[in-house]
């Protein structure tokens, strides 16, 4: 009995981790907002959403490139095409204060 009980929790929290999320007010709700955002092809970008489309297609300003984790360099204001993209998120805001304190 322990052992279905066990099995049943695991399974609520795998439910509970991966609810689908409708990508539109996602994308609104981080405009204007510093994101991460992982190609398909490892590249990762840190910038400021500035806007996105109706395709989803992504403007990011003042944006940081990394590869296998390390800073390649800024690279300023970019567009990134919808199809490349593997995966965005928000970044905390203790993050962002923590790189102005940086710069």
């Amino acid at each position: 009995m322990a052992g279905v009980l066990r099995i049943l929790i695991l399974l609520v929290i795998c439910v509970m981790q991966t609810i689908p999320v409708n990508p539109k007010p996602f994308l609104n709700n981080l405009t204007g907002k510093t994101v991460i955002v992982k190609l398909k092809w490892g590249m990762e970008y840190k910038g400021f959403l500035v806007s996105t489309d109706a395709y989803m297609n992504l403007q990011l300003a003042n944006t940081e490139e990394y590869i296998d984790g390390q800073s390649t360099g800024n690279l300023g204001e970019i567009l990134i095409r919808c199809n490349n993209v593997l995966y965005l998120h928000g970044v905390p805001e203790d993050e962002e204060i923590e790189d102005a304190e940086r710069e």
